[in-house]
């Protein structure tokens, strides 16, 4: 198979856009489809296809995409320096083929903080919702879990709603009311099929620049990228001439700040580091990653529960988000359902190393010969807002199929874990409370759920025997992921409020790695409308543009 060479107007790496675009985000593919109503883009993603993987698409499967560690998965497992087992997409639709489907918005203060034009978000908001937002439907634990949340204060009751608005509300899902997933890539339907081309298996090894020839000292231009096929044939994609064509990148919190780096953008030092040649000295690509700390209980149940997802959050004056999950440990074809069980959840990414993989089947044995009606019941967790605590990713090598190394810094900051600490404290006393009394055993105290988690391998943090006297060691030993990282390429530190590099032309990153902090109580509705939102923006400026000159 010979090289390709491209010529476009819009690149979307992910995830390009005008010529170019690198799409594997919940942005790439709603900002590819507008993009292509008016100009010619190339979207490249570095996974496959989310479409004809049952994995994927439905709700009974939930889960089992995180369990698979081969190369082929459209999640690929990475470890934090801190011990926190966690995952990346890479599967076109980005993290709406993975996660648990909760659809809701941003608050009107993130809108107005973010800068961003109130009419235009929701008008992208409602584009959105007419293919991929849904009214969950509610049963018996996500109902107790509302109720509950009344009933200890998590006031007032919203109803269903998409909007973020505080007290205790019933959310949008992007699974339809027969258990099948709708994802980012569903809104490629948009798409001007004659003017947009998608590669899959198609990864960016870097960006490719050049200057201005007409000017002195000019600044760095992004005018192409360099990535290879499946079979590892490498291809170049170059955009057309002309001063409007752009590369977007929106590959992730963890994909844009690394190829930022892989192509000449960032800490000087760093870069010189791994021998790459550096096209703009950045310090701060890579920094201010958060990923918002999620801590939880499992809550076993005398009476069956229903198969669900999130579709209930407690939205607290204090900080913290209440949300819940439910279903049977294990389906008839032995594979756990939710996302904190052994073989799917975090378990199943713990690396194989210092007998980890013993501790792990021991623990799979022990829950296999358990009654299937001691299995019965679910989660409720906890999410800290923000967070406040903020760390930084460094490249572990110059290959962009391994992951950079990422530092979290989970509860760095006092505040975050007092947060944790409110929020465990309402999970007690909504297991206590009058609505959850049909799934709670009287004889096991919250002391001993608690128990039940700090014993149990959720990461790879040192364990404490004392951790059922103690919410604030509970939170930092039982601290795992949500998936809802972010950072590395913020706005005002490493992009403009366009989302433009600062210091290079030709070069925008629109995703989770501009964010200062995660937008409402899951950010994915947020990604999505920043798509649209950012790419109506785009058409606007270049009509502008034509038609002054």
């Amino acid at each position: 198979m010979g090289a390709l060479l491209w010529k476009l107007n819009l690149l979307f790496l992910a995830g390009i856009l005008f010529s170019l675009k690198h799409c594997a985000s919940h942005r790439g593919c709603p900002l590819a489809a507008t993009l292509s109503q008016n100009h010619r883009v190339l979207v490249l993603e570095r996974g496959g296809s989310p479409y004809g993987n049952p994995n994927i698409t439905n709700l009974s499967a939930y889960g089992v995409p995180l369990s698979d560690t081969s190369p082929s998965s459209p999640a690929q497992r990475f470890i934090s320096e801190d011990g926190v087992i966690n995952s990346r997409a890479r599967v076109l639709g980005g993290g709406s083929c993975l996660n648990a489907g909760f659809y809701t918005r941003a608050s009107p203060r993130y809108v107005r903080e973010a800068g961003w034009d109130g009419k235009l978000v929701n008008e992208s908001y409602k584009w959105v919702e007419r293919v991929v937002a849904f009214r969950p439907s509610m049963r018996q634990w996500q109902s107790a879990v509302r109720d509950g949340l009344l009933e200890v204060g998590v006031l007032p009751y919203n109803g269903f709603t998409y909007d973020h608005i505080h007290g205790t509300k019933v959310g949008g899902t992007i699974f339809d009311h027969n258990g099948h997933r709708h994802t980012a890539a569903d809104l490629l339907e948009y798409a001007n099929t004659n003017t947009i081309t998608l590669l899959l298996h198609a990864t960016v090894h870097r960006i490719l620049f050049t200057t201005h020839k007409e000017r002195s000292n000019s600044r760095p231009v992004a005018h192409g990228v360099l990535y290879k096929d499946a079979r590892g044939t490498e291809h170049r994609a170059y955009l057309n001439h002309g001063t409007k064509n752009e590369i977007i990148v929106s590959a992730g919190a963890l994909g844009s700040p690394q190829l930022l780096m892989l192509s000449g953008i960032g800490a000087g030092h760093h870069l010189r580091e791994h021998n790459i040649s550096v096209v703009l000295d950045q310090p701060l690509v890579g920094q201010g990653m958060s990923d918002n700390p999620m801590n939880a209980v499992y809550v076993p149940s005398p009476s069956p529960v229903e198969v669900s997802l999130i579709s209930v959050v407690g939205i607290t004056n204090f900080g913290s988000y209440i949300e819940a999950v439910s279903g049977a440990a294990f389906t008839s074809n032995g594979s756990e359902f939710t996302m904190f069980t052994p073989k799917i959840g975090q378990f199943s990414k713990l690396p194989p190393k210092q007998m980890i993989l013993q501790a792990i089947a021991k623990a799979i044995g022990r829950i296999e010969s358990l009654d299937q009606e001691a299995l019965r019941g679910g989660f409720i967790l906890e999410k800290v807002i923000g967070p406040i605590s903020t760390g930084h990713l460094e490249l572990r090598n110059t290959d962009p199929n391994d992951n950079p190394l990422v530092t979290f810094n989970y509860f760095q900051d006092p505040r975050d874990l007092e947060r944790c600490i409110q929020g465990m404290g309402t999970i007690e006393k909504i297991i206590d409370s009058n609505a959850f009394a049909p799934f709670r055993y009287n004889n096991i105290s919250f002391s001993m759920l608690l128990n039940m988690i700090a014993n149990a391998q959720v990461n790879l943090l040192p364990k404490h025997t004392n951790t059922s006297m103690s919410l604030e060691q509970f939170c930092r030993d039982t601290v795992m992921t949500i998936w809802h990282y972010h950072g590395g390429c913020q706005v005002g530190r490493v992009v403009d409020n366009d989302y433009k590099v600062l210091g290079v032309d030709a070069l925008r990153v629109i995703d989770g790695s501009t964010f200062n902090y995660s937008p409402g109580t899951n950010p994915q509705a947020t990604l999505m409308m920043l798509g649209r939102y950012m790419g109506v923006r785009i058409l606007r400026e270049r009509l502008a543009a034509d038609e002054t000159n």
